[in-house]
């Protein structure tokens, strides 16, 4: 799994600023998207190992600063070779900054009024697969509110686990029940365990150019006895996402919504050869969020 090296620990008080810099409010001028590059890993422990690490690149939006303007490298709700459309988040509604405010609100957390960054898979040429997506929802002072990990399966359904409370930071582990079916290799039982780290840029050493800011997001998922069965995690470098990055990022991988959703598939097959107990999908929760 990806190791947290370098990575800044939580400020005194809880203040955390977002990525690079203090919250867009306190700055006085709007965050920039960040697109990150880097590997999404997967180590299933029990009943039979079994590892895989891909490429990928995702984006990180700053949804408030760029509510109501264009970004010059950003399509967004059209066509493009990568873009971002509101409508594959939270209800599908229009504008899916709306929505998180509102959940936020229904979940009685009233002071997520700093910068809120989704992190995210791009659509590419037109499709798109989000296993999951998280939402970094920062105070006014920049420390963190919430943050919500919004899951997609492959039968087009969606859950969201908020998590929140007195031990919410970077770096911490943050526990939630699991109660959403994604693989019929993964009983729907036991607990998530999530764990965000983040660095701010940095050099190197005294004559070398700054460090790419970095950002992990593990999900480690343990049996209702509380034996661990599957680790993974997202990891990459962020830059300030320009016309050139994306369309690096494009023909790096121009496939890579497309496999996603094929390398799935791949690795239930192995799982199968492999002889992996099978579950049958349950029903969808009640309700689109749980804690």
């Amino acid at each position: 799994m990806e190791p947290p090296r370098r990575f800044a620990p939580a400020p005194r008080g809880g203040a955390q600023p977002p990525w690079g810099g203090p919250a867009p409010a306190e700055m006085g001028a709007p965050a920039h998207p960040l697109i990150g590059t880097g590997r999404v890993r997967h180590a299933r422990l029990r009943p039979v190992p079994h590892r895989f690490a891909y490429p990928t690149y995702f984006l990180l939006l700053p949804l408030r600063s760029l509510h109501g303007r264009e970004h010059p490298a950003l399509s967004r709700n059209r066509f493009g070779l990568i873009s971002f459309h509101d409508r594959d988040h939270g209800d599908g509604r229009a504008d899916c900054l709306a929505w998180i405010d509102e959940l936020l609100r229904s979940e009685g957390i009233a002071d997520a009024c700093g910068e809120l960054w989704l992190q995210c898979y791009p659509r590419v040429l037109g499709y798109v697969f989000k296993p999951v997506s998280f939402w970094y929802c920062h105070r006014e002072d920049g420390s963190l509110a919430a943050i919500v990990a919004e899951v997609n399966n492959t039968f087009g359904e969606r859950h969201c686990y908020l998590l929140h409370g007195p031990r919410l930071a970077f770096g911490h582990e943050l526990i939630a029940a699991k109660v959403f079916h994604v693989s019929p290799f993964c009983e729907v039982a036991g607990t998530y365990r999530f764990r965000f780290m983040r660095s701010e840029a940095h050099p190197a050493g005294p004559a070398a150019p700054a460090m790419p800011m970095r950002i992990v997001a593990r999900i480690d998922h343990d049996d209702a006895q509380g034996q661990p069965v599957l680790q993974t995690s997202v990891s990459g470098s962020l830059l300030p996402l320009t016309r050139r990055r994306g369309l690096q990022a494009f023909f790096g991988m121009p496939l890579m919504s497309f496999g996603v959703i094929a390398r799935i598939h791949w690795q239930a097959l192995r799982l199968w050869i492999k002889r992996v107990p099978f579950f049958r999908k349950p029903d969808v929760p009640p309700s689109l969020l749980s804690r």
